[in-house]
């Protein structure tokens, strides 16, 4: 049994196995939803030769689906915390099974990029969603660990899901990647269905419009600890995009890595954050979450800038990034826990829906940015534009982000 805080002021107790499976069905939602991002790019050559879709238009696949799920995950966000995170999270299951299962239908370049935006309708619907939920369900001191597993469904669908996806597709086509990750997400669906409950929580009552919205989202702009976590989340994300879009490209120059090397690369790191990912969030349960998160900064930002002064060879790089993925999660659970406790239960779907949009937006910036300064600097200048980035992170998180007062427990 775990001993929770009911809203009443009294302690109520409740099975440890329900929290078990709470975290296994955020756990598949964040596995199915995350990968969308990621499974798209090794299989573009596949998509583009069955459905003749000219290379300068694949790209805009990938646009679509993030448009949207930018998009709707700022639409979402108030609407969460008006009727509860539960039916967002089963909406949000649910429609992204249907959109993947519609894959297959795809018959031309129009049709394809109707179901990633659909696909990104509904993975913008679940955008904040776990967490947000992780911040209903579990209290304070225990959310780091919660939020640590959860993550870790991120880095699971990179070290196996993407990669059976892209088996699957080079044997079978293209729509049994996107088949593969309608199972998972269904499996979601129905644990939500049938264990997930809605925490007794305080919900927004505030009247939902957009113009209602938006102002909500500028008061939440207004104040202090948001815009700093909400410039860090831009700051963090710029920074990994600045490092990782070019990385690829210069351990082929510069090491000899061919592509399976570099998958490999990719392989290593996402086991480094399953590993790593829910012992730190344990670890900033007792200590805290800012010097986890700042300590994470400043080593990164250090790694950035000796990467191409210190790795000169393909071990070199398997190590580095392996440390770089400890350290990402080093930070990023920790992270999405201290924002939890940064607003009330009615306004934290919007909070977390806010701050993911704004870090994507950094991240985009990141990776337009990366290319210029690449091709004048080459990569040691992208090193030093994402090591500055993320120092700036540390600073954001230093002077504007304040730890709540929360009691953090031992475990």
């Amino acid at each position: 049994m775990s001993t929770v805080p009911h809203p009443s002021g009294r302690l109520v107790e409740r099975p440890a196995a329900r929290d078990g499976v709470v975290l296994l069905a955020l756990w598949l939602m964040v596995l199915a939803s995350s990968s969308q991002v990621m499974i798209v790019a090794p299989i573009l050559p596949r998509i583009g030769e069955a459905l003749d879709i000219a290379p300068a238009l694949r790209g805009t696949l990938v646009t679509g689906f993030a448009f949207a799920m930018s998009v709707f995950a700022l639409v979402v966000g108030p609407i969460s915390d008006r009727i509860g995170r539960r039916p967002v999270m089963l909406w949000g299951s649910g429609a992204m099974t249907v959109a993947l299962l519609l894959h297959p239908l795809a018959y031309d370049y129009t049709s394809m990029l109707l179901m990633r935006v659909l696909a990104g309708v509904a993975a913008g619907m679940l955008t904040g969603a776990a967490i947000a939920y992780v911040g209903d369900y579990f209290p304070y001191h225990r959310r780091g660990w919660a939020s640590g597993w959860v993550m870790s469904g991120f880095a699971v669908g990179q070290v196996l899901g993407v990669p059976a996806g892209t088996v699957l597709a080079d044997r079978f086509g293209f729509s049994a990647a996107f088949l593969l990750f309608a199972v998972v997400m269904a499996a979601s669906f129905v644990l939500i269905l049938v264990a997930v409950p809605q925490p007794a929580i305080a919900r927004s009552r505030a009247r939902l419009t957009v113009g209602t919205a938006l102002r909500s989202y500028a008061v939440l702009l207004r104040q202090r600890e948001i815009l700093g976590a909400s410039l860090a989340y831009a700051t963090m994300f710029f920074a990994v995009s600045s490092f990782v879009i070019y990385m690829p490209t210069w351990a082929e120059q510069s090491l000899g890595m061919d592509g399976n090397a570099i998958a490999l690369l990719f392989v290593v790191g996402g086991t480094a954050s399953v590993l790593f990912g829910p012992q730190a969030g344990r670890l900033s349960d007792r200590l805290g979450r800012k010097p986890l998160i700042v300590l994470s900064c400043v080593g990164t930002a250090i790694m950035f800038a000796a990467t191409t002064f210190l790795v000169t060879t393909a071990a070199g790089a398997y190590v580095l990034f392996f440390v770089a993925m400890v350290l990402l999660a080093m930070r990023l659970s920790p992270f999405q826990a201290l924002l939890t406790a940064l607003v009330g239960d009615g306004q934290r779907g919007m909070l977390m829906s806010l701050v993911i949009a704004i870090g994507q937006l950094g991240g985009g910036v990141g990776a337009a940015l990366s290319g210029v300064v690449f091709a004048d600097l080459g990569f040691v200048g992208c090193t030093l534009l994402a090591a500055g980035s993320i120092a700036i992170t540390a600073v954001l998180v230093i002077a504007w982000i304040p730890e709540p007062r929360e009691a953090i427990v031992p475990s």
